[in-house]
């Protein structure tokens, strides 16, 4: 017969071990081995009181947002939960079955306070690619680099003209902590000063997020999330928070480029990207300045939608300082006979050169070269040259393998909207924008070294 549950006297002790009750394959086992806070404590010394209570571990706090931005759990009141309920999770932070979890308001306490002040974030993300390096997942030969729109913690209707808001009378001190930040950043080349193009709309309670429409829908507030990643397995060597255009972005690509040979010696042969950063300033940044190939496809408007022939078309002669159409006619900048032989010389900047009437109206492809006007012009803009050479980067045989590898900064985003849920942001600010991504791509990393880098299972 069916019998009823045997209710046993509970026993006086028990002997309990954490470490026995987490699976030897679980994530964490793996993660935890490439943790390193050991200099946390040095890192904040200055930032705490050698007097008064104890305060909380900064080590557990950062444990716990690893935990958090590892397995996607945003919100840290179900943060703190999930590690009061959850094993692996208290035995990851090193807290017993009696370890009081902290209140969630903490996090907020110490993340506006000692951790922003001191760089902590920032710490704990370079000390990551710092064993990525170790473990030889990092060559430096080769970055690509590109941004993702995340929608910022903001709503349209809390917005308004930026004409309207900039009038309004306020106090900085009395202001927002995200209004306070933007007011900071306003000389940042990957936000303030990036451009000086207004959006259309200022959200009231987070003034550097962008409005944009850059996915081809709706538009809605955003930051863009910038990875440098190292080619070879992916690993993400900086990350930067700007706004959401392409000044921007290129703005950031540069700081993260100069950052990451500030910290870690690193200096890629060639960069990868798309053609947002395909603009000329930015490939004489690369080339003349930094020396590093870009395989970038040029970020070019002369191509025409009418069928006509293209200033790609004609055939440019650096020697004698003209261009050859199809037909073999020349196009000159100047065609007239100077006793001083220095005004012939090629000016800098943006060039003009243009055919002769004579031949444009005789020549039999007139109707695919200049269908309405008498004569033909080309502009040649003033880094041409170089822009000619990332043609050349771009038209080299290892350019399909740049930007194959390429491809490996976009799953990122993808695994960072899709698997660690991070599709719309919580903190507000560029302060607090910048250490969402920075947590998020720690964790990234530190997922990626578990991955590539397994535990092998004790056998006894």
């Amino acid at each position: 017969m069916m019998g009823p549950m045997q209710e046993e006297q509970a026993a006086l002790f028990y002997e309990f071990s954490l470490e026995d009750h987490v699976p030897q394959d679980h994530l964490l086992r793996s993660i935890d081995r490439f943790v390193d806070l050991s200099s946390s404590r040095g890192h904040l010394a200055d930032f705490y009181s050698h007097t008064g209570r104890p305060s909380i571990d900064p080590e557990l706090l950062i444990r716990m947002l690893l935990v958090g931005y590892c397995f996607g759990i945003r919100s840290e009141r179900r943060l703190c939960e999930e590690v009061r309920l959850n094993l692996a999770y208290r035995w990851f932070c090193r807290l017993d079955l009696t370890g009081s979890i902290p209140d969630h308001s903490t996090f907020s306490k110490n993340r506006h306070g000692r951790f922003r002040e001191s760089g902590l974030l920032r710490h704990v993300f370079e000390t990551t690619v710092a064993r990525c390096m170790q473990e030889g997942l990092v060559g430096g030969q080769g970055f690509a680099v590109d941004a993702s729109l995340i929608s910022a913690d903001v709503q349209k209707q809390n917005s308004s003209n930026p004409d309207d808001w900039a009038a309004r009378k306020t106090d900085p001190n009395d202001a927002p902590r995200a209004v306070r930040e933007y007011l900071d950043t306003l000389n940042d080349e990957a936000l303030g000063a990036a451009s000086d193009v207004m959006p259309k709309f200022t959200a009231h309670a987070d003034p550097a997020s962008q409005w944009t429409a850059a996915r081809k829908g709706p538009a809605f507030f955003a930051y863009s999330d910038n990875y440098l990643i190292d080619t070879d397995h992916g690993i993400i060597v900086d990350v930067d928070a700007s706004r959401s255009i392409r000044q921007a972005e290129v703005g950031a690509m540069r700081k993260m480029i100069d950052r990451t040979e500030d910290r870690f010696g690193l200096k890629p042969d060639w960069v990868a990207a798309d053609t947002a950063y395909g603009s000329a300033d930015n490939l004489v940044w690369l080339t003349l300045k930094r020396q590093i190939l870009p395989f970038i496809p040029v970020f070019d408007n002369s191509k025409r939608k009418d069928g006509t022939w293209s200033r790609s078309d004609f055939t440019w002669d650096e020697d004698n300082d003209l261009y050859i159409c199809p037909e073999g006619k020349e196009l000159r900048q100047t065609r007239r006979n100077y006793s001083d032989a220095n005004r012939l010389t090629p000016k800098a900047g943006r060039r003009q050169y243009r055919s002769l009437k004579l031949e444009c109206q005789a020549c039999p492809s007139k109707s695919k070269c200049c269908p309405n006007t008498a004569t033909r012009s080309i502009t040649r803009e003033k880094y041409e040259i170089v822009r000619d050479f990332a043609r050349q980067c771009t038209a080299f045989e290892f350019n399909a393998t740049a930007q194959k590898r390429r491809k490996k900064v976009e799953m990122l985003f993808a695994h960072l909207k899709r698997i660690l849920g991070l599709g719309r942001l919580r903190l507000r600010g560029p302060c607090g924008v910048q250490d969402e991504f920075t947590l998020a791509a720690t964790a990234q990393n530190l997922r990626k070294l578990a991955k590539l880098k397994p535990l092998v299972p004790t056998t006894g």
